[in-house]
């Protein structure tokens, strides 16, 4: 039986933080910032642009960047650095690194998703690199696919866990490790059952949607992602293990923007575009399952715990009320189609 649904017209709660962001860059940034800045007061950045994000001082430009194309109200929001790991890089730029204030660094199995050539081929190369993390408390944030072509694509984050977070925990155990974007029952097990220094986020979309959102009288690309929805099992699952109350899980949109005609392309990216109404839809996710009392906890508590970091100051608060999104957005010098575009969404943030 699903749970009724709340009856509540307002939530009110702490300003919460997006721990897993895609922002693009230059006139494409520009375009979408504002979503982001307008609901979340920090976002950990994502490093894989098209000049993958490899140095500190790449880093710390980009920060600028982001800072530079701020709104004007929005002073406040605060860019989270990381760096991109390749087989290459060196323990003394994790120092660098760390020493400059960047909070993590994001591994990208090569091949795995959208600029991610360059990425790691084999994480016992980076043996080197992990140590320094853990010595220096730097996180460690983790695509969880295997590109192992012969690995149904269904079936890629499931075999991470085996071939390579298993290994991971055991050879690095104070090592803070945050399991990204999760789209399986196995990941949200294996989390809930680790220790305290492995955690999980969960995106939206996966939340409110299983594959059969790919295919619905046609194919849908805006829905297309990496990793890809899974089985209604799977999506349950993710529900239950983010309305649970469990510290190791926490809100990480990966709002990934692409250019509308590169979406619908015949080869078209993956990713999808929420932050315009991020948490309107983890409203309506937690709403769904009975739990909007939890969405507090996971939007805006788990996090900064996990992180080290204090709370946000202030609060954002969200209505109930109907509200239909727009069919595009500009996006530099393309368009941009939100996830749902056009449809009508049931919460939406207050201004403030």
């Amino acid at each position: 039986m699903n749970p009724a649904p709340s009856t509540a017209s307002r939530l009110t709660i702490t300003r919460p933080d997006d721990w897993h962001l895609h922002l693009r860059d230059g006139a494409a940034m520009a375009a979408v910032l504002p979503c982001s800045a307008a609901q979340f007061a920090r976002a950990i950045v994502m490093p894989n642009l098209r000049e993958p994000i490899t140095s500190t001082a790449a880093a710390l430009a980009y920060r600028q960047r982001i800072l530079a194309a701020l709104p004007e109200d929005r002073p406040s929001f605060t860019p989270l650095m990381t760096l991109y790991l390749t087989d290459q890089l060196a323990p003394d730029e994790i120092r660098r690194a760390a020493d400059a204030g960047i909070v993590a660094a994001k591994l990208y199995p090569a091949g795995a998703t959208t600029h991610s050539s360059a990425g790691v081929t084999d994480i016992r190369k980076l043996y080197p690199v992990l140590e320094a993390m853990q010595q220096l408390g730097m996180l460690l944030l983790v695509h969880g696919e295997v590109t192992d072509p012969d690995v149904d694509i269904f079936d890629r984050e499931a075999v991470f866990i085996d071939r390579v977070m298993a290994p991971l925990r055991r050879d690095f155990p104070a090592l803070k490790v945050v399991f990204e974007h999760i789209t399986t029952r196995e990941a949200a097990q294996y989390v809930a059952q680790a220790g305290a220094h492995t955690a999980a986020t969960i995106t939206a979309h996966h939340l409110l949607y299983n594959r059969n959102a790919l295919f619905m009288g046609g194919l849908r690309p805006h829905h297309y992602c990496l990793p890809v929805l899974k089985r209604e099992s799977h999506r349950l699952a993710l529900v239950e293990a983010a309305t649970s109350g469990s510290d190791r899980f926490f809100l990480g949109t990966d709002s990934a923007p692409h250019a509308a005609a590169l979406k619908e392309a015949s080869v078209c990216g993956a990713g999808c575009f929420t932050a315009l109404s991020a948490l309107e839809l983890y409203a309506e996710a937690f709403e769904a399952a009975g739990a909007l009392d939890k969405l507090e906890g996971f939007a805006s508590h788990h996090g900064p715990a996990f992180y080290s970091l204090p709370r946000n100051p202030g609060t954002l608060t969200l209505e109930r009320t109907d509200w239909t999104l727009p069919e595009t957005l500009p996006f530099g010098d393309a368009l941009l189609k939100p996830l749902r575009a056009g449809q009508v969404i049931g919460w939406r943030v207050q201004a403030g």
